[in-house]
């Protein structure tokens, strides 16, 4: 679950968001540069961190947009931009070739499974999974603040986007490993 890691900085902006845009933007930025900053001097590899790296990207943006432009319309939707960049970045890394999650499982895996054709495809579908969450997700919240449901609507909302993908990250690679038992006997 070291994934989990990388959302903080995206869990402190929801929730400082309630003081103002702008300092939930400064939060996730903190957090998000403090874990960045904090990874690398482990000496965790980059491709574990392109969730982290992407995150901070956003809250440099967002951060000067929110206190360029406090009374942006934009304010209203920083739930939707948020998932939105993450399901950019999630699409993105598969279109490149190398989903996020591989780096992150690599830390978890051991080297001589790295490069076989299930770990790759595990990571392949588990990134897509965590892409389509976040890409409904964002749409979600996109309707239910132009609808002005409010926190009532949109923390289940989120809550759905993160915790479905999360049990499937959690469940799916245990699965393809029993299938897969048998036929490595």
């Amino acid at each position: 679950m070291n994934y989990v890691r990388g959302f903080i900085p995206w869990i402190a902006f929801a929730v400082v968001s309630a003081a103002g845009w702008q300092w939930g933007a400064v939060a996730g930025l903190v957090a998000g540069a403090g874990l960045l900053v904090k990874e690398r001097k482990a000496g965790t590899a980059g491709d574990s961190l392109i969730l982290e790296i992407s995150t901070v990207c956003f809250f440099v943006a967002l951060t000067a947009l929110a206190f360029a432009l406090p009374h942006s319309g934009l304010r209203h939707f920083g739930g939707a931009l948020s998932l939105g960049w993450l399901a950019l970045t999630a699409w993105a890394t598969l279109a490149v070739g190398r989903p996020f999650t591989t780096g992150i499982a690599k830390t978890q895996a051991p080297p001589e499974v790295w490069d076989t054709p299930v770990f790759l495809r595990i990571n392949a579908v588990i990134t897509s999974a965590w892409a389509l969450a976040f890409t409904v997700t964002a749409v979600a919240l996109a309707a239910v603040s132009a609808a002005g449901l409010g926190s009532a609507v949109s923390v289940p909302v989120q809550v759905a986007g993160f915790a479905l993908p999360a049990v499937f990250t959690a469940r799916y690679p245990e699965r393809v490993r029993a299938r897969y038992a048998p036929a490595a006997r």
